[in-house]
């Protein structure tokens, strides 16, 4: 199987995020391996995981025993809030724990609840990016007026929002935020918060001889922002490898969209 026409997107300094990634919340121990494992080969090439999900080992295991380059696969983990004033500390930990010496992406997980605590935060994770510890950072769950406190402390804008998102939130002036800041939309969630028997998406999965759920996955490509689905099924985990081989028309992409206003 050909990788190469695996659609990316491009982050700061150079660094390539693939749009399709695969999600690990929830799946730990030798659960978390294996679905790992069978998505590596399954052909994804991004991996996302956090401190937060407690598989960092099991998620370095499976790339490790894969047979991969370690360039060839993009690893994410992320910051707990709870470890504000520690992040030296939990980005070391996290590459000890994938057994790796720098992570593509590191997130804040959540956005610090402490008073004035979001500008410090946000300049340890660039010093641990330009300590080549991480090749790009930045944020999940964080609002545009966050996103913009950042960008003016720093002048340095996050690499990535990681935030819940599906055709059914999809937020057209948020998406246009996002894409002004050059900040990159990851979404996740896809399935969760999707009605995946709504009359649109059966009609379109229909109409490409996919499911909705793939139809739902190639939405997120089409409009260039990252898909994170999580499954621990080796079947599901292929079916949603598989959006490569076809792509939604203008018409309708915007009949998708429009599921975010019902």
């Amino acid at each position: 199987m050909e990788h190469a026409h695996h659609p990316t997107a491009l982050l700061p300094g150079d660094v390539r995020i693939p749009l399709l990634g695969f999600g690990t919340w929830q799946a730990t121990g030798e659960t978390a391996f294996k679905a790992v494992l069978a998505a590596l080969d399954a052909g994804y090439r991004h991996i996302d995981t956090a401190t937060m999900y407690g598989n960092e080992e099991e998620v370095g295991r499976a790339v490790r025993e894969s047979g991969l380059r370690r360039e060839d696969v993009f690893l994410t983990t992320k910051l707990p809030p709870e470890r504000v004033g520690q992040e030296r500390r939990t980005i070391e930990e996290s590459l000890r724990a994938l057994g790796v010496d720098h992570v593509d992406l590191w997130l804040v997980h959540w956005p610090p609840s402490e008073p004035g605590a979001l500008i410090p935060v946000w300049r340890e994770m660039l010093a641990a990016r330009d300590e080549g510890l991480a090749r790009a950072v930045g944020v999940s769950n964080f609002s545009t007026g966050q996103i913009d406190e950042l960008i003016q402390a720093t002048e340095e804008n996050p690499a990535v929002n990681q935030i819940k998102w599906s055709p059914f939130l999809y937020d057209r002036q948020r998406h246009i935020e996002h894409r002004d800041r050059g900040v990159v939309l990851e979404g996740y969630s896809p399935f969760k918060t999707s009605d995946l028997s709504d009359p649109v998406l059966v009609r379109i999965a229909a109409a490409h001889d996919v499911s909705p759920a793939q139809v739902v996955l190639r939405w997120h490509l089409d409009h260039e922002i990252v898909a994170i689905p999580k499954s621990v099924t080796p079947e599901r985990i292929r079916a949603n490898a598989d959006v490569f081989g076809f792509s939604l028309t203008a018409e309708e992409m915007r009949d998708i969209d429009a599921l975010g206003n019902t």
